[in-house]
């Protein structure tokens, strides 16, 4: 179990990423969902031990992560945004160098931990292949297996669908999938599909703060009734915003297809439909920026 406790983290100059934080993840996937600047990345870095908040507490399985960093990293996995590489070297031989610094110094061991890791994320067949000539889907699927490496407890993967294409895409969920049924995995994305395909948890981050968290099922059950769907001509979309509570915005064969929150039938040749998790995304951030 992850338990985060008013987890605070302000930058010099007063840059406030993080307010008063308060999370427990258990095993499984957890979806953290949040458009860019909004203190997912932050978060991320906290918990992976590579910046220590301002105020708060982190707990994961009895170690105290912020006191004892060195004891999480043990059992941590961490796929960041953007993670470096020697370029040239191949992708056995760069598992194999991080099998040592991760502590698997046995040749026989780390073979069978690198040969595991290569079939796992299929790499096998271009193991031997420089890490430079790889596709975008290629590097993400060596990034979450050097992060495997160790069998970590917690995994930590930070935007990590972004840029890849539907099939590489496909195959990366698979593999997280497929990981997440043994360990604490944190999903941290702003993709919405990525956490209503793969989590059985979520929160949305907004600003710095959890404005929403629960079951994606519980928490888009929460707007049964009040979502409405109509296509109009984009002409008219700025008159339509005038009168109603438009969330989400679609162009569907050259018009524009949009859904509004509403108590009641707007009328006006709205259809209700039902709530998805992206009508729960972009109405709760709709919320949380009016209430500001």
């Amino acid at each position: 179990m992850l338990a985060i406790e008013h987890l605070t983290h302000i930058y010099p100059g007063g840059v406030r990423a993080l307010d008063d934080i308060n999370l427990e993840i258990g095993p499984g996937m957890f979806g953290l969902l949040g458009p860019n600047g909004a203190g997912k990345s932050t978060l991320m870095r906290d918990v992976a031990t590579l910046q220590a908040p301002s105020e708060g507490r982190i707990r994961f399985n009895g170690i105290d992560v912020i006191t004892e960093p060195d004891r999480l990293r043990r059992v941590l996995g961490y796929l960041p945004q953007d993670f470096g590489v020697y370029p040239r070297i191949s992708a056995y031989d760069m598992l194999d160098h991080m099998a040592v610094l991760k502590g698997i110094t046995g040749r026989g061991e780390r073979r069978e931990t690198v040969e595991t890791l290569l079939q796992q994320t299929n790499l096998w067949a271009v193991r031997k292949k420089a890490i430079a000539g790889f596709s975008g889907g290629m590097r993400q699927r060596f990034g979450i297996a050097q992060a495997l490496i160790g069998r970590p407890e917690l995994l930590i993967v930070d935007e990590p669908t972004a840029g890849l294409d539907p099939e590489e895409r496909n195959r990366f969920l698979n593999l997280l999938a497929e990981v997440g049924e043994s360990v604490v995995i944190i999903l941290s994305t702003h993709i919405v599909e990525d956490v209503s395909e793969l989590c059985s948890r979520m929160a949305i981050i907004a600003e710095g703060r959890i404005v929403a968290q629960g079951a994606p099922a519980d928490l888009t059950g929460g707007l049964k009734g009040r979502i409405w769907r109509k296509i109009i001509p984009k002409t008219e979309l700025d008159i339509v915003r005038e009168r109603h509570s438009v969330i989400l915005t679609r162009l569907v064969g050259g018009q524009t297809m949009i859904h509004v929150l509403a108590d009641s039938d707007p009328g006006d040749g709205f259809a209700a439909v039902e709530a998805g998790l992206e009508d729960l995304y972009f109405s709760t951030l709709a919320h949380h920026r009016q209430a500001a």
